[in-house]
């Protein structure tokens, strides 16, 4: 009865966001609307928008498991990365975006490079998110299935079908306002099982080392392990897209380093989390349910439904910004150009049309992924590495260095970073995998220069 009780307010929580979805739709009339809110978010949207987006089932039950597991090292790039990657974004890249007038990241580089390298970094930047809406995916069936009261797959598969449905309907203007709404729920959530397990007494044994089960390929080397969340986190659509849709570049700034050091605040509470519980509870916890099992443990009935909102929230509002990001740029950046190529013109309700195609389809496919992956920590850091390094090279080209480089370096570094990352990560074993492929990157860009056509003007 407890555990029934428990899944229907969780399930109810789940239904009000997809009623706020449904009546913040009725605002959605354009592609604008509907990708990046009418580019009209203020200080409060535009920075829980950041924070909610980037603070994911990765950070909440994957960081907390892995602490547990195998200790602070194997926690290196999540908090402590992608908070330094957010604060990168907001201090170096967000305003001067922002004033490019873009809808997606993609956009830039058909400013810069044309539209053959907007539609192939397009394709590029997909499966980077479709991973990362996977991990979200996986995430939420673990919390559903935490109750007791449904299995993994029933979980899964229902979480996928109530993401696809909140996306889809309601664009950036419904995940602006439930991220609001998330986030705060987010941190009473995290701040509710970390101070009663501290006045239970959870923290007065601590081990930097987890469990001390090692990691399964073995810890990674500091700079491998910080260098893909900062670069994957300012190459990330994701994070453009909530640049791009505050209403101003100050603000989108400042949305960046404030979402920046609320991450960091709220994501240190897991991983101290699952550092104590190994030495206070000590083995026999699946790392993915710790979290949810400590709460069980130690929060009454009413906090216990906060904490299990809180996980919601957070998967919500990641997994709904990552389909909405694998829809647009699949229907703004590479079907539109090509049915405007075919000699049509698509009106503002095809556009959403086939962006709400779109985010369905990727729905599915990332459904599918994550009852085949087994961890979602992998899936995340999958998501920050795979050709992300080629896009923070273009990126800084395209803003920066007008005049340098062409059609050939874009695609040479876009060609490269995937291949030099997929070769060192999963057939040959490098350490340094990341690093090697925004080397390579960076490297083909140049080394293109002579080869390509003149660059086309960067606009003000």
């Amino acid at each position: 009865m407890h555990l029934n009780v428990v899944l229907l307010a969780v399930l109810l929580y789940i239904v009000l966001q997809l009623a706020v979805a449904f009546f913040v739709s009725r605002r959605v009339v354009s592609e604008s609307d509907y990708l990046l809110a009418g580019r009209r978010l203020g200080p409060w949207l535009a920075t829980f928008g950041v924070f909610a987006t980037w603070f994911g089932a990765e950070t909440c039950i994957g960081a907390a498991g892995e602490a547990y597991r195998s200790g602070l090292l194997a926690v290196a790039s999540d908090p402590f990365g992608y908070s330094l990657g957010l604060a990168c974004a907001g201090l170096f890249f967000a305003a001067t975006l922002w004033r490019r007038g873009l809808v997606t990241l993609a956009d830039l580089f058909r400013q810069r490079y044309g539209g053959g390298v907007e539609r192939f970094a397009a394709v590029v930047m997909i499966p980077g998110s479709l991973l990362w809406a996977a991990a979200q995916v996986r995430a939420f069936g673990e919390v559903l299935a935490s109750t007791g009261a449904l299995g993994v797959f029933a979980a899964t598969t229902i979480a996928a079908v109530v993401v696809v449905v909140y996306t889809a309907v309601g664009g950036m203007w419904a995940d602006s306002w439930t991220d609001l709404v998330q986030g705060i729920v987010l941190i009473a959530g995290v701040a509710a099982i970390g101070l009663v397990f501290a006045h239970d007494g959870g923290f007065a044994q601590f081990s930097v080392h987890g469990l001390g089960e090692p990691l399964e390929d073995g810890p990674r080397p500091l700079l491998e392990t910080l260098a893909v969340p900062i670069f994957g986190t300012i190459a990330a659509q994701e994070l453009v897209a909530r640049l791009l849709a505050a209403r101003s570049p100050q603000l989108a700034r400042g949305a960046a380093v404030g979402g920046a050091l609320l991450y960091l605040a709220v994501g240190i509470v897991p991983v101290l989390l699952g550092l104590a519980a190994a030495a206070s509870v000590g083995p026999g916890i699946e790392p993915e349910q710790l979290l949810s099992t400590l709460a069980q443990q130690h929060l009454p009935m009413p906090l216990y439904i906060v904490f299990l909102g809180a996980l919601v929230s957070a998967i919500l509002s990641t997994l709904s910004g990552s389909l909405l990001v694998a829809g647009s740029l699949a229907a703004h950046n590479v079907v539109s150009p090509l049915v405007q190529r075919a000699g049509h013109v698509m009106s503002e309700r095809a556009k959403l049309r086939w962006n709400r195609v779109a985010v369905v389809l990727f729905g599915v496919i990332a459904y599918a992924l994550a009852l085949g992956s087994d961890s979602m920590y992998e899936l995340v850091e999958e998501a920050s590495g795979l050709g992300s390094s080629g896009i923070f090279v273009m990126m800084v080209a395209a803003l920066w260095l007008p005049r340098l480089g062409g059609v050939a370096s874009a695609v040479a570094a876009l060609v490269l970073s995937v291949g030099v990352y997929v070769l060192g990560e999963h057939v040959l074993g490098w350490s340094y995998p990341y690093v090697a492929s925004l080397l390579a990157a960076a490297a083909g860009y140049l080394i293109c220069v002579p080869l390509g056509r003149p660059a086309v003007a960067a606009r003000a």
